[in-house]
Parts: C-alpha cells; sequence; structure tokens
C-alpha cells in the first residue's frame, strides 16, 4: 500500500494558459489597431488612449485595495485592456472627465460589482462606452476627420459613414478607405485590417477560436441582404469587426462551447443589423453584444453537453 490514489477536483490536466498571458495576448493583437488610431487621430487618440487604460487601472486598485478589501490584480492585464478596448470604442476628441467617467463605470459596475474578473456578466468595456452614449450622446457622436494629428479638442467633425449609411446618404469614403482606415469613427473601429490581421494572431496563438467572429459576420451579411443594405458595407463600417473579434469573444460573457458560441454569434450579427436598419442609433454592435451577454446563460443550459453515464428518461 505504498501507492496512494489521489483524487481532487478537476480539471486533472493544465493546457498552460494563464489569465495574465491570455490578456498580454489580445493586448498584442490589437497593437495594429492602436497604431492605425494614432496614425489617423494623433494627439487626440493618445490622450484618449492613455486617460481610458489609466483610470481604469487606478480604478480598479482603488475599489480592490480601499472598498473590497482584497489582493489587487492590476498587472493581470485585464484593467489594461478593459481601458484598452474602452478607447477603441470612443471618439478621439472626447473630453478627459467623460473618459474617467466611463473608466469608473467600466470597472465599477461591469466588472467589480460583480465580483471582479471571471464573473461578470458583461463585457465591461461595452458596459461604459454604452453608458456613455446614453449619458452624452452629442459628445460621443462627435467624429474628428482624420488627419489631424495635432487636434484634440478642436478638431473638425463630420458624421461617420455608418451614420451617412443609416441616414441614406452617399459615403464619401471608398471600401479601400474603410479597409485601411482613412475615414472617422471610434479610434479602433476604423480599420479593418488592422482588426483582422489581430483576428490572425490570435487564431494562430489559439487565444480564441474562429466561431463567434465568422457566425457575426456570416449572419450580418445576410441580415443586411434581407434588408436591402450593402452586406460590405456594413461589415466594414462602424464597430462590427472591433465587437465581433475583440469583445464578444471575451471568455466570460460568452458561451462556453463551439455550437453555444455559434448561436451566440448568429444572433449578435442578425441583431446588429436589426437595430442600425431600425433602431435609433446607426450603430447597433455594443446593443447587440449586452443583449446576448445577457443571454449566454441561458445559451449554455441549451447546449450543455450530457453528463458521462446520464440516463435520459423517454416521456
Amino acid at each position: 500500500m505504498d501507492k496512494k490514489l489521489i483524487v481532487s477536483l478537476s480539471p486533472h490536466m493544465h493546457s498552460g494558459n494563464t489569465v495574465k498571458g491570455a490578456m498580454y495576448g489580445v493586448l498584442i493583437a490589437l497593437i495594429p489597431a492602436l497604431i492605425t488610431s494614432l496614425v489617423f487621430f494623433g494627439l487626440g487618440a493618445l490622450i484618449v488612449i492613455l486617460t481610458s487604460i489609466a483610470s481604469c487601472v487606478l480604478f480598479e486598485f482603488l475599489i480592490q485595495k480601499f472598498l473590497l478589501k482584497q489582493k489587487t490584480t492590476i498587472c493581470d492585464g485585464s484593467a489594461i485592456l478593459t481601458g484598452l478596448l474602452l478607447a477603441f470604442n470612443l471618439p478621439s476628441n472626447l473630453p478627459i472627465w467623460i473618459i474617467l467617467i466611463g473608466s469608473l463605470v467600466a470597472i465599477g459596475i461591469g466588472k467589480m460589482s460583480f465580483g471582479g474578473l471571471g464573473n461578470n456578466i458583461f463585457n465591461p468595456a461595452l458596459v461604459g462606452r454604452v453608458f456613455l452614449l446614453i449619458s452624452f450622446p452629442v459628445q460621443m457622436t462627435s467624429w474628428p476627420e482624420p488627419g489631424q494629428l495635432s487636434s484634440y479638442l478642436d478638431a473638425t467633425t463630420a458624421a461617420t459613414p455608418l451614420a451617412l449609411l443609416s441616414a441614406d446618404k452617399s459615403v464619401p469614403y471608398s471600401l479601400l478607405d474603410m479597409f485601411i482606415g482613412a475615414t472617422n469613427g471610434s479610434l479602433g473601429e476604423i480599420s479593418a485590417i488592422a482588426l483582422l490581421l489581430g483576428f490572425g494572431y490570435m487564431l494562430i496563438r489559439k487565444i480564441i477560436t474562429w466561431h463567434i467572429p465568422v457566425a457575426i459576420f456570416v449572419f450580418a451579411a445576410l441580415m443586411s441582404l434581407i434588408c436591402g443594405m450593402d452586406p460590405i458595407q456594413q461589415l466594414f463600417s462602424g464597430g462590427l469587426m472591433l465587437g465581433a473579434i475583440f469583445m464578444a469573444t471575451d471568455y466570460v460573457s460568452s458561451p462556453m462551447n463551439k455550437r453555444g458560441m455559434l448561436i451566440y454569434g448568429a444572433f449578435i450579427g442578425a441583431l446588429t443589423i436589426i437595430i442600425r436598419k431600425f433602431g435609433a442609433y446607426p450603430e447597433g454592435m455594443s446593443f447587440a453584444i449586452l443583449i446576448m451577454n445577457a443571454f449566454t446563460p441561458l445559451i449554455n443550459t441549451y447546449v450543455k453537453p450530457k453528463r458521462f453515464g446520464e440516463v435520459v428518461k423517454n416521456g
């Protein structure tokens, strides 16, 4: 009886992946979009990004240290990622005080009020973005034109391609402009090629799988055709690619298995176009993701595999 049988809780095998590794992997994937935002928006982009990241890290530290009285986790990269994603959903001329409010809502309400990383029901960055969009609609829909590298609050603004499409007006930007990022819009949504490069990197590193983004792209394109809209323009405009690749794929707020991911992604894609077509706002990606975040537990229940050895009763 020298050999002992050790019984422990699952998981019994470790993949080698860590929270810190995953978070910094996503941050690396966002570098092309970060560079693109700085190239086209310059000083304004830099101020918004640094303010958002610094304030998200600070608020998480203060809440954990003084309110929750627990060990701080600001070094795991999650607060930095939330700050960067929040910044990528903001215009480059947004005042600093509004960014601070968005960061507080994203971290305090979207993340820490649910218990911190791993417990949040909704994507924290989108919680902050939608709160700001509803609270400050004028500032959040004032979009500086690209190329004003030294401008911040005094930048010249114009309607985004998505807003023009929603109003059935001609878009002054070509598909190539939208592909490389030479348009106005939120910092991280303007360049499709930068986002697709990040998508490829995360697939190669196996940080995410293809299921959610591809399901969103396919069903957004199909719904665009049904609604009489140009599917290519809809895919390349607004925050659809940013949301599909970097926000809908959030580990915590998305379904656990591949079948659930496909269902989740399909509904996000369809809802995004429906909101764009019939909603009050020209953009629907943020709302669609948050709606489906709320349905994730139901989707997980529906697609949950049967336990090994489970007896299925007929009738």
